[in-house]
């Protein structure tokens, strides 16, 4: 009951009618597992250069279904920055609007669930431009990938510790490393990990 009243009410601060679909409970048996590339680690002052995702069908990742857009960044990007998302000037050659972008993400995801590896910070990215636009946060079920992790290791070693790392959790589920890092890579490598964790789950 609570439920129906908080959806109604996020709802209500919807700015355009179009987008209601994304409040409709999802029916349906895909997921879609994305990923970001940031100037940073603030979701208030930091922007998006590139969104990555991949749709999952059960216990299939849709490789042919991948989804990726590039960003225009309001200023310069910065050597430091660079280092550590790899997104170059003239990567961004072909880069869209924010908004524009934002709206084809929508129009991938629809009302699926979302997964992801730290999913909170990228969704928060997301709410960044859907915020202001919108008048609401990004609606859409989530799942955490480590948290799903975690919880199956913790059983195994109870009270020990877990390494939560992306490239910890890739070797000890044997997944394979796809090489070069990007937002579509890391997404079809994390949705790789989000399906070994829940069938071990379910196996167990």
């Amino acid at each position: 009951m609570f439920s129906h009243y908080l959806r109604r009410y996020k709802l209500s601060r919807l700015k355009d009618p179009a987008y209601a679909y994304l409040f409709e409970p999802y029916e349906g048996d895909e997921v879609v597992v994305f990923d970001t590339e940031t100037t940073g680690l603030d979701p208030k002052r930091d922007e998006i250069l590139s969104i990555g995702a991949v749709r999952v069908k059960g216990n299939r990742i849709l490789t042919s279904e991948t989804f990726e857009v590039f960003l225009q960044p309001s200023r310069a990007i910065s050597k430091k920055s660079i280092e550590i998302h790899g997104i170059r000037p003239c990567d961004l050659e072909h880069a869209i609007e924010p908004l524009e972008a934002i709206r084809h993400f929508l129009g991938f995801v629809g009302n699926r669930p979302l997964v992801g590896y730290y999913l909170e910070f990228d969704v928060a990215m997301i709410d960044r431009y859907l915020r202001p636009w919108l008048g609401i946060r990004l609606p859409n079920s989530q799942t955490e990938v480590s948290g799903l992790y975690y919880e199956q290791k913790i059983g195994q070693i109870p009270q020990g510790h877990v390494d939560l790392r992306f490239e910890t959790m890739m070797r000890e589920l044997d997944i394979p490393n796809m090489g070069q890092h990007n937002a579509v890579n890391d997404a079809i490598m994390t949705a790789m990990m989000y399906l070994r964790v829940f069938n071990n789950i379910n196996k167990d």
